[in-house]
This record gives C-alpha cells, sequence and structure tokens, in this order.
C-alpha cells in the first residue's frame, strides 16, 4: 500500500467491469467509497432524497414501498432532458456529503488509500481537484452491451440510450492517468493490473501509463 495517504477516482461506462475492480481494490486493502450505493441507499425506501423527489416529480416516482421507482425514471430522463438535471440536483450534494463522511472516518482509520468509485467522475468537475490520480476501466462499446444485456436482460437500445447518456470513451481517456483496458481478458490478468496500480501508486508518476 502507498506510504502516504492516495486519493484514486475510479471510474468506467457501464459494463466496463468497473465494480469488478474496485471489488480486487478492496481485497487489496483499500478503503473502497462506492458513489453508486450511496446514491441507491438515498433512493431507497425512506431514503433521505425520497421526499425532495416526490416533491419534485410526483408520487407516480415512488414505488408502493416507498422507494424510487428506477424504471419510471429512467424512462423519463431518456424522454426528459431537463429532468437528469433535476433529479442530480436533488441526488448529487448528498452523495458530495457522504463521500466527504466517509472519507473523514478513512482517514481517521489510517487508510493509505482511498478510491472513490465514480460513476461520473468525467461528467462532473468536483472531484477531480481532491483527487491524485483517476483510473479508468474500459472496454469496447460492443462488450459494453452484451456484458449488460447478459447481467440486466434489457434490450440493445436500452443500454445504446444508457451509454449516450454517459461520457464519450473518448472523454474517459483524456481524463484519465491510468486506463485499464478490461476486454478479452481473464480475471486472473485484470486482477494482475490492479495489483499493479497499487504497486505503481507507491511511487509518483512521471507520466501517464496505460496498463
Amino acid at each position: 500500500m502507498p506510504d502516504q495517504l492516495t486519493r484514486l477516482g475510479l471510474t468506467g461506462g457501464i459494463g466496463s467491469g468497473k465494480s469488478t475492480v474496485a471489488n480486487m481494490f478492496t481485497a487489496l486493502g483499500a478503503v473502497v467509497i462506492d458513489a453508486d450505493a450511496i446514491s441507491r441507499s438515498l433512493t431507497t425506501t425512506h431514503g433521505a432524497a425520497i421526499e425532495a423527489i416526490k416533491q419534485q416529480f410526483g408520487e407516480a416516482m415512488i414505488s408502493a414501498d416507498g422507494s424510487l421507482n428506477r424504471n419510471r425514471m429512467r424512462d423519463l430522463v431518456f424522454t426528459d432532458s431537463d429532468v437528469k438535471n433535476r433529479l442530480e440536483s436533488i441526488i448529487h450534494p448528498l452523495i458530495k456529503l457522504e463521500i466527504q463522511r466517509q472519507d473523514q472516518t478513512a482517514v481517521l482509520l489510517g487508510a493509505k488509500l482511498i478510491v472513490y468509485d465514480i460513476p461520473l467522475l468525467v461528467e462532473t468537475t468536483h472531484w477531480r481537484p481532491v483527487l491524485d490520480q483517476v483510473l479508468v476501466v474500459d472496454c469496447l462499446e460492443q462488450t459494453q452491451i452484451e456484458r449488460v444485456m447478459a447481467r440486466n436482460t434489457l434490450k440493445q437500445e436500452d443500454v445504446k440510450k444508457i451509454i449516450a447518456n454517459q461520457a464519450s470513451r473518448k472523454m474517459r481517456h483524456g481524463a484519465a492517468d491510468i486506463v485499464i483496458f478490461n476486454d478479452s481478458i481473464t480475471v486472473e490478468q485484470l486482477r494482475e493490473q490492479v495489483t499493479q496500480v497499487v504497486q505503481h501508486l507507491q511511487h509518483p508518476f512521471d507520466e501517464r501509463k496505460k496498463l
């Protein structure tokens, strides 16, 4: 692990394998702060964002159990570009506060590597100044489509819509200090690359590296 505290941003498009990489970092002793998990907790039954979402979008966006109706919200986001901004204006400040809280807790507990697992890291400008490095998990778009269809039983056109609403591969590459190309490799090969990242973080980066 790094001798001094390092904050690493982790991002990647849907189906890239980012969550698998995050789990590997955890296994190697890093503290992983999962923005998606925080977002889900905010929009579950009695979640901190539910009342504001109800007021902004109406009861129809709330399921019978009191959680966010994700399918309806996703459909609304796809049909109305303003909805995404309105939803993010509710959720993002709450996510930011929780990430800061988890970071402070990790520091107090002596963490040496804190991984910020943030899907929208490239799309937003807030997090980059607090990070030492940004790692992008990358793969071909067709691979993304196949993986997401296999795990979520979504239609191809739905997956393409999700990809279109995320940063492009070019944008993510432009923001990356490190790129892991997770396509046509084994889990062991992926784990080896993640291990190499941890080893590299023990020393200053003189230039961008593609592993």
